[in-house]
């Protein structure tokens, strides 16, 4: 049997959440798994729930705002060494509220550019990557990245 079937599995959202060109991102709680770490809003799946009410639910919170969850954007399974993940990551818009640290330590409101200026966990740094080449080679086949099929664009 591989060892990641051995580990337990989540479902796990993101979201892109878009204000005025810029996307929120929130540093990870102290005391919690990857802590002080930033990411894109989210977090795991509850029995019952769908991933879009998920990510509406964690968002409200965590931050303490309304974002209107939009399209997927794309799904990256990732595992580590206690447990593996699948985070589904969506296209989405501030509705209303100020973000506050309520489950986190800090939020900001941040361009596509200005990104890797911040430490993400892997899944999320690989999300970060693939649009960003997404992005710079144009590509619309699929959606990725393209505000035509709901993704994030930097443009």
């Amino acid at each position: 049997m591989p060892e990641a079937d051995k580990k337990p599995h989540y479902d796990v959202t993101a979201g892109l959440i878009q204000k005025d060109g810029k996307l929120l991102i929130s540093r990870r709680a102290k005391g919690t798994h990857l802590e002080g770490l930033w990411e894109f809003p989210g977090g795991k799946q509850e029995v019952g729930e769908d991933l879009r009410e998920c990510l509406a639910r964690e968002i409200r919170e965590e931050l303490g705002i309304e974002a209107r969850v939009g399209a997927p954007i794309l799904t990256m399974d990732h595992e580590y060494a206690d447990k593996c993940i699948s985070l589904h990551v969506f296209n989405c818009t501030w509705v209303k509220g100020d973000p506050l640290p309520l489950q986190c330590q800090e939020v900001r409101w941040v361009s596509w550019d200005e990104l890797y200026k911040f430490t993400f966990p892997p899944p999320d740094m690989e999300v970060i990557e693939r649009l960003t080449r997404e992005n710079e080679a144009g590509s619309r086949e699929q959606g990725v990245g393209s505000k035509e099929q709901g993704g994030w664009s930097r443009e």
